[in-house]
């Protein structure tokens, strides 16, 4: 069920007058989507490392060349907007692919029931001073795109909630016209698959503040919220919103989907093999 952009911005401003955060769910299953929804999350997000992660890969392989990342957020579209009753899902599209007619695949989206996009992959998660980011850039592959990318949709009336790194592309993605600035703090840590070096929380709530006001400073309308590195649970995502101001939310995938699943499965599987046969 595909929801315009206005019902949706309305849903979100409720969220935020009621005092709740908005909380994002990365959906890799149907499951995972079914019952986040279940769960209260505000929105659903699709894309293709989702689908590595729920198969027990590390979520960065999202950025790796093991799949065309556009067209397995179709496959995986498929998969899991039927079983969603009355959430926004947005796909997750890889913006600097250069065998699509942006335009297009985004009108194609939003046939297919998508209410939003999100930039990812995203080679806002390379290092900027690498050669290779500096390459990316050259070769007309580079966060531009992304930008581009956000603004085809917001143009075609799509809700738009873009990951950003640093100050510069949190006023590049409000200028576009992105409505929910994603304050990405790098790969998630925690569980099996999860990242070892990351920032500390408080370095997280400093950066997270510092996108909020670059990205304020353009529009004051714009949402923002957290994402990634250290903020891996709820303790650690109430700790940036007590230590943030204007912050209104967090968005999850690993955190939701797959340490959750990590723990339950583990746990229900003891449980079965602790039974005594007679």
């Amino acid at each position: 069920m595909e929801f315009a952009r206005t019902e949706s911005l309305e849903r979100l401003e409720s969220t935020v007058q009621d005092n709740e955060p908005v909380i994002g769910a990365g959906a890799g299953t149907g499951i995972s989507a079914k019952f986040a929804e279940r769960g209260g999350v505000d929105l659903l997000i699709i894309y293709n490392s989702g689908r590595y992660r729920m198969n027990g890969r590390g979520s960065l392989a999202g950025l790796l060349s093991y799949g065309d990342a556009n067209e397995i957020v179709l496959e995986m579209g498929q998969e899991v907007l039927p079983v969603v009753e009355d959430t926004p899902v947005l796909a997750g599209v890889n913006g600097t692919d250069p065998f699509r007619e942006m335009d297009v695949f985004i009108e194609d989206l939003r046939r297919r029931g998508f209410s939003g996009v999100q930039n990812f992959p995203t080679v806002g998660l390379i290092d900027e001073d690498s050669s290779f980011r500096k390459n990316l850039e050259e070769t007309g592959m580079g966060y531009d795109k992304e930008v581009e990318m956000i603004r085809e949709a917001s143009e075609q009336g799509m809700l738009t909630c873009p990951y950003v790194f640093n100050e510069s592309q949190a006023r590049e993605m409000a200028e576009a016209g992105a409505d929910v600035v994603v304050s990405h703090m790098g790969l998630t840590t925690s569980g099996d698959i999860g990242a070892e070096t990351a920032l500390t929380l408080d370095e997280a709530a400093e950066r997270v503040q510092a996108h909020h006001d670059a990205a304020k400073s353009v529009n004051d309308d714009v949402m923002v919220i957290c994402h990634g590195g250290p903020i891996a649970w709820p303790d650690d995502a109430q700790y940036v919103l007590d230590n943030t101001d204007g912050v209104v939310g967090f968005f999850g995938a690993s955190s939701i989907e797959r340490l959750a699943t990590e723990d339950a499965i583990e746990k229900q599987a003891r449980e079965f093999k602790d039974m005594t046969v007679s």
